[in-house]
Formats: structure tokens, sequence, C-alpha cells
């Protein structure tokens, strides 16, 4: 059973305002987590990995799971009522210290300034992964629920 903290009983989020927006083209996981998690207008998603929308693994470049990653993201954002100009926060990981460069120019493809906070670790992905990531956005004004 859930329970809300005790230092959250008194304020004014309730269990209504946590939400788990899913679309069709949202990418699904067989592991036991919710692609995101919407508190108040806050947008809390899950790794994002090279995967098809049924979750199985797709090998690729370093810039092919780089970019069906970020879309992924793209469509769990979308399914939350934002997209990637509301990301306030990344976190990456990159299995492969060599790619940090190339890393570094294709965000820019995504992100510019002023960019979201970002963390990157490395050598920290299965030889399957190549690259992930996750995020923290804000839903725009009007658009929350």
């Amino acid at each position: 059973m859930f329970r809300i903290p005790r230092q959250f009983e008194s304020s004014q989020m309730t269990l209504s305002t946590v939400r788990y927006p899913q679309e069709n083209d949202t990418p699904t996981s067989h592991l036991p987590f919710s692609p995101c998690v919407v508190v108040g207008n806050l947008v809390f998603v899950s790794g994002q990995a090279s995967v098809d929308p049924a979750g199985k693994i797709v090998s690729d470049s370093f810039e092919g799971e780089f970019r069906r990653s970020m879309e992924n993201m793209h469509s769990v954002l979308k399914a939350a009522g934002c997209d990637l100009s509301h990301v306030v926060q990344t976190r990456n990981y990159v299995r492969d210290d060599k790619d940090l460069a190339t890393f570094n120019e294709l965000y820019k493809d995504y992100f510019s300034a002023p960019f979201p906070a970002r963390t990157t670790i490395t050598r920290c992905l299965p030889d399957s992964l190549r690259f992930e990531v996750e995020c923290i956005a804000v839903v725009p004004h009007g658009t929350d629920e």
C-alpha cells in the first residue's frame, strides 16, 4: 500500500496529482518501471535507450543509438504534454569514453543555450547499450491536469 510521507500529508499534493501518461507510440519495457511519472507540473522520465516501441534493444552506432534514445525521450515527453524545450535536467549514460566528443556535438542537435542542467556518466552500461538518457521536465502552464 502506498503511503504519503508525513512531511507531505499537510501539503496540497494528493495522489490525484500523480499521473502516468502513455500513448500508443510511447516506448515500453518489460522491466518494472513507468516511462514517466508526472507530479504536478514536473515530469520525471525514466532512462530511455535505443529500443523499439516494444522495448527491444536496437543496436547501432553511437550516433544511431543516441538519436533513437532522444526520439524515445521526446515521445515520452509528448505523452506528458511537453517536449525537449521543457527539459530542465538530463542524466546521460555513455558506455565508452571515446564517444564523449561525439555525444557533446550530438547533444547540441537537441538542446541549445541555455542548456538544461546535466550529468554525464561513462563506463556504466552493459555491452548491449552505448547510450541511455533520463530527464526532468516542466509541463507548460495550461497543459497540466
